[in-house]
């Protein structure tokens, strides 16, 4: 399908290239929304949709209020934080052999395949992490 040049749209392309924090809708939306007062958040999943037909995106879904997007680069991994939420991109060889393999052992033609490695993030390590001997304070 053919759509209209969008200001909006082609402004979330920019922005989804420019970063690596693989946003959420809503990011994208308090970013914008100053420079394009009249913007709902509907738009901005109305034109995130859009962008991923047009293969120019790609969503990573992680439930409903929590999909991510991305700026389409090389095939690659994620890492995803289960403490806090954040995605990284994840620099590891692309095993397309895998996809011959799922192809050998289905009757689906494989196009593609996702893998997300889910732990937790090195922030959110340290932020758990106490000195030795140094217990939780109680509250009286």
């Amino acid at each position: 399908m053919k759509y209209k040049r969008s200001k909006q749209r082609e402004r979330m392309l920019e922005l989804l290239g420019q970063t690596d924090i693989h946003p959420t809708a809503d990011w994208l939306y308090q970013q914008l929304k100053e420079e394009f007062p009249s913007l709902s958040l509907g738009t901005v999943y109305r034109n995130l949709t859009i962008l991923d037909e047009q293969k120019l995106i790609q969503k990573l879904p992680f439930g409903s209020t929590h999909d991510r997007y991305e700026a389409i680069k090389s095939p690659h991994y994620h890492l995803v934080c289960e403490a806090c939420g954040c995605v990284q991109d994840f620099d590891m060889p692309h095993y397309t052999k895998i996809n011959e393999q799922a192809q050998k052992m289905s009757s689906f033609n494989i196009l593609r395949h996702r893998i997300d490695f889910f732990g937790t993030c090195e922030k959110c390590q340290h932020k758990n992490k106490r000195p030795k001997g140094v217990k939780n304070a109680r509250r009286k």
